[in-house]
């Protein structure tokens, strides 16, 4: 990934293809190996189109934050490719009306993140999953707050809280152990056209 290649972050994630020798979408294959990692999931051969997916909704949905908030939202996204509720493969989940942010499939991405972007994806497609996020399935902007009983935290990483949605006797059991409660859900509506990662050029910083 040198040169014009970290224009955009499609040929940028072609460097997990390389390294991964991935090709077929969602077939779970022991192509990488990086060590001994908490929760760690069987490698994960996939599109160039659906890793492009998977590093967007990481990207615009983290704040552009870290590897943790990164990895984190990743981990979403590959729990609910593994879920009946959210059939299909990456793409499919990711696109799904009122998941995730507006124009998370189309919006250009700045190109200094792009790498920091192929490298979490890269993470979460050879295994590698938040050990806090666990198996939740939604998360919001932390430090919002709803009234709703059956949203279980688990986790807050990249400005997003990370919930399990449980039943009502599972909320009473959850009262026994008393959990930090940092936010609730917002899900926009997501347009379903998918478009390889675009990146454009950093803002010049502003002279003082």
């Amino acid at each position: 990934m040198q040169g014009s290649e970290r224009t955009k972050v499609g040929p940028a994630l072609i460097v997990l293809a390389v390294a991964g020798g991935l090709g077929a979408c969602n077939t779970a294959s022991p192509v990488l190996t990086t060590g001994s990692i908490p929760d760690r999931k069987p490698p994960m051969v996939v599109s160039d189109a659906e890793r492009d997916c998977l590093g967007r909704a990481m990207y615009f949905e983290s704040n552009r934050s870290d590897s943790d908030g990164l990895v984190a939202v990743g981990t979403v996204v590959m729990n609910r490719l593994e879920n009946a509720v959210f059939p299909g493969g990456i793409c499919a989940v990711v696109g799904q009306p009122g998941q995730f942010a507006p124009g998370v499939l189309t919006k250009p991405m700045q190109e200094k993140d792009l790498l920091k972007v192929a490298d979490a994806a890269d993470a979460v497609l050879a295994g590698e999953r938040h050990p806090k996020v666990g198996k939740a399935m939604y998360f919001h902007t932390a430090g919002h707050h709803f009234p709703y009983t059956n949203m279980h935290y688990v986790a807050v990483a990249g400005g997003n809280a990370f919930y399990e949605k449980r039943d009502k006797r599972m909320a009473k059991q959850d009262k026994l152990d008393p959990q930090d409660k940092p936010g609730a859900p917002a899900a926009p509506a997501l347009p379903a056209t998918v478009l390889t990662f675009a990146a454009v050029p950093a803002p010049p910083s502003a002279s003082h």
